[in-house]
Protein backbone atom coordinates (compact mmCIF):
# COMPACT_ATOMS: atom_id res chain seq x y z
CA UNK A 1 0.00 0.00 0.00
CA UNK A 2 1.40 3.10 -0.66
CA UNK A 3 1.98 6.20 1.38
CA UNK A 4 -0.52 8.11 -1.40
CA UNK A 5 -3.47 6.32 0.70
CA UNK A 6 -6.02 8.26 2.69
CA UNK A 7 -6.53 6.87 5.85
CA UNK A 8 -9.48 8.15 8.28
CA UNK A 9 -9.17 7.39 12.33
CA UNK A 10 -12.16 8.35 14.57
CA UNK A 11 -11.75 9.49 17.97
CA UNK A 12 -8.50 11.27 17.55
CA UNK A 13 -8.84 13.64 20.78
CA UNK A 14 -6.90 11.11 22.91
CA UNK A 15 -5.69 7.61 23.42
CA UNK A 16 -5.34 4.76 20.81
CA UNK A 17 -6.92 6.83 17.81
CA UNK A 18 -4.89 9.91 18.71
CA UNK A 19 -1.38 7.99 18.58
CA UNK A 20 -2.65 5.95 15.69
CA UNK A 21 -3.19 8.91 13.58
CA UNK A 22 0.32 9.52 14.22
CA UNK A 23 2.04 7.24 13.40
CA UNK A 24 0.09 6.92 10.00
CA UNK A 25 1.38 10.16 9.45
CA UNK A 26 4.97 9.77 10.42
CA UNK A 27 4.70 7.06 7.71
CA UNK A 28 3.38 9.77 5.07
CA UNK A 29 0.38 8.62 4.49
CA UNK A 30 -2.94 11.42 4.19
CA UNK A 31 -4.35 11.29 7.60
CA UNK A 32 -7.62 12.69 8.80
CA UNK A 33 -8.46 12.53 12.87
CA UNK A 34 -12.50 13.06 13.50
CA UNK A 35 -12.92 14.95 16.52
CA UNK A 36 -16.23 15.94 18.18
CA UNK A 37 -15.14 19.83 18.11
CA UNK A 38 -12.55 21.32 16.55
CA UNK A 39 -12.48 24.15 18.16
CA UNK A 40 -11.35 22.40 21.43
CA UNK A 41 -9.00 19.84 19.74
CA UNK A 42 -5.21 19.39 20.31
CA UNK A 43 -3.35 19.46 16.40
CA UNK A 44 -1.91 16.73 15.69
CA UNK A 45 1.06 17.50 12.77
CA UNK A 46 0.46 15.95 9.23
CA UNK A 47 -3.18 14.90 10.56
CA UNK A 48 -6.14 17.21 9.03
CA UNK A 49 -8.73 17.18 11.62
CA UNK A 50 -12.51 16.72 10.87
CA UNK A 51 -15.50 17.81 12.81
CA UNK A 52 -17.84 14.08 13.26
CA UNK A 53 -19.65 12.84 15.69
CA UNK A 54 -19.95 9.41 15.52
CA UNK A 55 -23.57 9.13 17.64
CA UNK A 56 -25.34 11.51 15.08
CA UNK A 57 -25.75 10.04 11.64
CA UNK A 58 -26.24 13.31 9.64
CA UNK A 59 -22.82 14.27 11.47
CA UNK A 60 -21.03 11.02 10.23
CA UNK A 61 -22.22 11.83 6.02
CA UNK A 62 -21.08 15.10 6.06
CA UNK A 63 -17.82 14.03 7.75
CA UNK A 64 -17.08 11.91 5.02
CA UNK A 65 -18.44 13.94 2.30
CA UNK A 66 -16.08 16.37 3.18
CA UNK A 67 -13.11 13.88 3.51
CA UNK A 68 -13.73 12.56 0.26
CA UNK A 69 -14.28 16.06 -1.38
CA UNK A 70 -10.83 16.78 -0.20
CA UNK A 71 -9.36 13.56 -0.96
CA UNK A 72 -11.40 12.07 -3.39
CA UNK A 73 -11.04 8.56 -2.13
CA UNK A 74 -10.51 6.98 1.47
CA UNK A 75 -8.58 3.26 1.60
CA UNK A 76 -8.24 2.69 5.56
CA UNK A 77 -10.85 3.55 8.00
CA UNK A 78 -9.69 2.78 11.71
CA UNK A 79 -12.64 2.69 14.24
CA UNK A 80 -11.35 3.70 17.40
CA UNK A 81 -14.19 6.03 18.72
CA UNK A 82 -15.13 4.70 22.04
CA UNK A 83 -16.53 4.83 25.79
CA UNK A 84 -16.28 2.36 28.63
CA UNK A 85 -18.67 2.49 31.81
CA UNK A 86 -18.00 0.50 34.81
CA UNK A 87 -20.81 -0.58 37.01
CA UNK A 88 -23.29 -3.61 37.77
CA UNK A 89 -25.46 -5.01 35.08
CA UNK A 90 -28.56 -4.58 37.80
CA UNK A 91 -27.08 -0.73 38.43
CA UNK A 92 -27.03 -0.02 34.99
CA UNK A 93 -29.89 1.89 33.65
CA UNK A 94 -31.21 1.61 29.73
CA UNK A 95 -30.34 4.75 29.46
CA UNK A 96 -26.20 4.35 30.26
CA UNK A 97 -26.38 1.43 28.03
CA UNK A 98 -28.03 2.91 25.12
CA UNK A 99 -25.38 5.46 25.10
CA UNK A 100 -22.88 3.31 25.46
CA UNK A 101 -24.15 1.05 22.48
CA UNK A 102 -24.57 4.51 20.80
CA UNK A 103 -21.01 4.89 20.44
CA UNK A 104 -18.97 1.46 20.97
CA UNK A 105 -21.04 -0.19 18.01
CA UNK A 106 -24.00 1.91 16.65
CA UNK A 107 -21.05 4.30 16.00
CA UNK A 108 -18.85 1.97 13.99
CA UNK A 109 -22.24 1.08 12.21
CA UNK A 110 -22.54 4.68 10.81
CA UNK A 111 -19.15 4.81 9.70
CA UNK A 112 -19.07 1.76 8.42
CA UNK A 113 -22.50 2.67 5.97
CA UNK A 114 -20.92 5.89 5.14
CA UNK A 115 -17.32 4.41 3.78
CA UNK A 116 -19.13 1.41 2.24
CA UNK A 117 -20.17 3.12 -0.97
CA UNK A 118 -16.59 4.85 -1.78
CA UNK A 119 -14.62 1.83 -1.09
CA UNK A 120 -16.82 -0.58 -3.02
CA UNK A 121 -16.44 2.05 -6.12
CA UNK A 122 -12.78 2.10 -5.93
CA UNK A 123 -12.92 -1.87 -5.45
CA UNK A 124 -10.70 -2.22 -2.36
CA UNK A 125 -10.02 -0.90 1.08
CA UNK A 126 -9.82 -1.90 5.03
CA UNK A 127 -11.78 -1.36 7.92
CA UNK A 128 -9.81 -2.03 11.20
CA UNK A 129 -12.09 -1.91 14.28
CA UNK A 130 -10.74 -2.01 17.87
CA UNK A 131 -12.73 -4.03 19.74
CA UNK A 132 -10.62 -4.97 23.43
CA UNK A 133 -9.71 -8.87 25.02
CA UNK A 134 -13.12 -8.10 26.69
CA UNK A 135 -14.78 -8.84 22.99
CA UNK A 136 -14.08 -12.60 23.75
CA UNK A 137 -13.78 -12.30 27.66
CA UNK A 138 -16.18 -11.52 30.43
CA UNK A 139 -15.73 -8.60 32.71
CA UNK A 140 -17.89 -8.52 35.77
CA UNK A 141 -18.89 -5.12 36.40
CA UNK A 142 -18.36 -4.08 32.92
CA UNK A 143 -20.94 -6.41 31.22
CA UNK A 144 -22.20 -3.85 28.96
CA UNK A 145 -18.79 -2.35 27.73
CA UNK A 146 -17.79 -5.84 27.36
CA UNK A 147 -20.91 -6.60 25.48
CA UNK A 148 -20.74 -3.72 23.07
CA UNK A 149 -16.94 -5.23 22.50
CA UNK A 150 -18.62 -8.76 22.01
CA UNK A 151 -21.16 -7.04 19.45
CA UNK A 152 -18.00 -5.56 17.53
CA UNK A 153 -16.56 -8.56 17.04
CA UNK A 154 -20.07 -10.37 15.73
CA UNK A 155 -20.39 -7.56 13.23
CA UNK A 156 -16.50 -7.37 11.70
CA UNK A 157 -16.90 -11.02 11.09
CA UNK A 158 -19.92 -11.27 9.52
CA UNK A 159 -19.42 -7.95 7.29
CA UNK A 160 -15.98 -8.97 6.05
CA UNK A 161 -18.01 -11.70 4.53
CA UNK A 162 -20.44 -9.74 2.78
CA UNK A 163 -17.97 -7.25 1.48
CA UNK A 164 -14.74 -8.93 0.44
CA UNK A 165 -15.57 -10.27 -3.00
CA UNK A 166 -16.50 -6.17 -3.20
CA UNK A 167 -12.70 -5.74 -2.49
CA UNK A 168 -12.78 -4.54 1.26
CA UNK A 169 -11.56 -6.58 4.69
CA UNK A 170 -12.23 -6.02 7.86
CA UNK A 171 -10.43 -6.94 10.74
CA UNK A 172 -10.18 -6.64 14.45
CA UNK A 173 -7.75 -5.34 17.06
CA UNK A 174 -8.18 -6.66 20.36
CA UNK A 175 -6.13 -4.78 23.16
CA UNK A 176 -5.74 -5.32 26.99
CA UNK A 177 -5.06 -2.74 29.39
CA UNK A 178 -3.91 0.66 27.50
CA UNK A 179 -2.82 3.27 29.68
CA UNK A 180 -5.12 6.24 28.43
CA UNK A 181 -7.66 9.15 29.86
CA UNK A 182 -10.55 6.66 28.71
CA UNK A 183 -9.77 4.07 31.11
CA UNK A 184 -8.31 6.15 33.76
CA UNK A 185 -11.59 8.34 33.92
CA UNK A 186 -13.93 5.57 33.54
CA UNK A 187 -17.64 6.75 34.42
CA UNK A 188 -19.21 4.45 36.63
CA UNK A 189 -23.10 3.52 36.72
CA UNK A 190 -25.40 6.38 38.36
CA UNK A 191 -27.73 4.00 40.50
CA UNK A 192 -25.31 2.14 42.71
CA UNK A 193 -26.44 -0.64 44.87
CA UNK A 194 -24.87 -0.87 48.11
CA UNK A 195 -25.28 -5.32 47.83
CA UNK A 196 -22.79 -4.59 44.93
CA UNK A 197 -20.43 -2.14 46.90
CA UNK A 198 -18.15 -4.75 48.31
CA UNK A 199 -17.37 -6.58 44.63
CA UNK A 200 -17.48 -3.73 42.55
CA UNK A 201 -15.49 -1.62 44.60
CA UNK A 202 -12.79 -4.79 44.24
CA UNK A 203 -13.29 -4.48 40.60
CA UNK A 204 -12.69 -0.93 39.98
CA UNK A 205 -9.52 -0.97 42.49
CA UNK A 206 -7.95 -3.94 40.23
CA UNK A 207 -8.97 -2.10 37.28
CA UNK A 208 -6.99 1.32 38.39
CA UNK A 209 -4.09 -0.74 39.23
CA UNK A 210 -4.06 -2.64 35.95
CA UNK A 211 -4.31 0.19 33.56
CA UNK A 212 -1.99 2.47 36.00
CA UNK A 213 0.59 -0.22 34.88
CA UNK A 214 -0.46 -0.81 32.29
CA UNK A 215 1.95 0.06 28.68
CA UNK A 216 1.13 3.70 26.39
CA UNK A 217 -0.96 3.44 23.43
CA UNK A 218 2.04 2.99 21.27
CA UNK A 219 1.94 -0.58 20.67
CA UNK A 220 -2.14 -1.00 20.24
CA UNK A 221 -1.16 1.86 17.38
CA UNK A 222 1.38 -0.24 15.89
CA UNK A 223 -0.67 -3.06 15.48
CA UNK A 224 -3.60 -1.17 13.83
CA UNK A 225 -1.10 0.31 11.41
CA UNK A 226 -0.07 -3.45 10.51
CA UNK A 227 -3.48 -4.41 10.24
CA UNK A 228 -3.93 -1.69 8.06
CA UNK A 229 -1.35 -2.11 5.49
CA UNK A 230 0.15 -5.89 5.53
CA UNK A 231 -1.71 -9.20 4.75
CA UNK A 232 -5.23 -9.51 5.95
CA UNK A 233 -6.38 -11.85 8.59
CA UNK A 234 -9.23 -11.19 11.04
CA UNK A 235 -7.71 -10.58 14.47
CA UNK A 236 -4.83 -9.04 15.70
CA UNK A 237 -3.58 -8.99 19.51
CA UNK A 238 -1.27 -6.22 20.59
CA UNK A 239 2.12 -8.40 21.78
CA UNK A 240 2.25 -9.38 25.33
CA UNK A 241 -0.57 -9.46 27.74
CA UNK A 242 -3.51 -9.23 25.12
CA UNK A 243 -2.09 -12.43 23.14
CA UNK A 244 -1.68 -14.64 26.42
CA UNK A 245 -5.21 -13.59 26.95
CA UNK A 246 -6.10 -14.88 23.28
CA UNK A 247 -4.15 -18.29 23.71
CA UNK A 248 -5.41 -18.39 27.41
CA UNK A 249 -9.24 -18.57 26.40
CA UNK A 250 -8.47 -20.50 22.89
CA UNK A 251 -6.46 -23.68 24.99
CA UNK A 252 -7.27 -23.35 28.64
CA UNK A 253 -10.28 -25.46 29.80
CA UNK A 254 -13.30 -23.01 31.07
CA UNK A 255 -12.74 -23.80 35.08
CA UNK A 256 -9.34 -22.50 35.26
CA UNK A 257 -10.08 -19.28 32.62
CA UNK A 258 -12.87 -18.82 35.15
CA UNK A 259 -10.66 -19.04 38.39
CA UNK A 260 -7.89 -16.65 36.97
CA UNK A 261 -10.58 -14.27 35.71
CA UNK A 262 -12.29 -13.67 39.32
CA UNK A 263 -8.72 -13.61 40.62
CA UNK A 264 -7.64 -10.76 38.49
CA UNK A 265 -10.70 -8.53 39.35
CA UNK A 266 -9.92 -9.63 42.88
CA UNK A 267 -13.17 -11.63 43.24
CA UNK A 268 -13.63 -14.68 45.63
Amino acid sequence: MSNSKVVVVTGVSSGIGRVTAQKFAERGFQVYGTVRNKATASPIPGVALVEMDVRDEESVKQGFQAIVSLAKEINVLVNSAGVTLLGATEETSIVEAQSLFDTNVFGILRTTQAVLPYMRTQKSGRIINISSVLGFLPAPYMALYSASKHAIEGLSESLDHEVRNLGVRISLVEPSYTKTNLDLNAPTAANEIPAYDNDRNKVANAVQKSVQNAPLPDSVAETIVQAALGQWKMRHTPKGEASLLRKLRRFMPAGPVDSSLRKTFGLN
